[in-house]
């Protein structure tokens, strides 16, 4: 019997139009063996919250780097908690000054990931960030 995937949800919520960082995860999180959807660019928050609905993911990656994140994560955390997701672990990365760091965890951010942090040490927060016990619920 296979082994359960991690779900990951790559979004490019906003304006921004460079995605190379977020394929670049993609690929990364896909190769460590994680189930990858990624919804392109300009996705709005209520998309990517019905995308993480209708994927059915563990983990949301979202890439930001308009230096707009301390607008779209609240909104896209507000949405995937009133679609009864809380479950859901949101992850960010790209253009994060360090002081925000600290106001985006408060609100539930399980990671924040700048400029030059390396695609294994993404993988590893990615892959502790799910309890085995939730692949074996989402299986059965």
């Amino acid at each position: 019997m296979a082994q359960p995937k991690i779900r990951v949800l790559i979004a490019k919520p906003g304006l921004d139009g460079h995605d190379r960082g977020a394929k670049v995860i993609a690929r990364a999180l896909r190769d460590a063996g994680m189930e990858v959807i990624y919804t392109g660019l300009r996705q709005t928050p209520e998309m990517i919250a019905e995308a993480a609905l209708q994927e059915d993911v563990h983990i949301v990656g979202l890439s930001i780097l308009s230096g707009a994140h301390l607008t779209l994560v609240p909104r896209i955390l507000r949405l995937l908690k009133q679609q009864g997701q809380e479950r859901v672990r949101v992850m960010l990365g790209g253009i994060i000054p360090d002081e925000d760091r600290p106001k985006l965890e408060a609100m539930g951010v399980a990671g924040v990931f700048g400029p030059g942090t390396s695609t294994t040490a993404i993988v590893e927060a990615f892959s502790r960030a799910v309890e085995p016990q939730e692949l074996k619920a989402a299986e059965g």
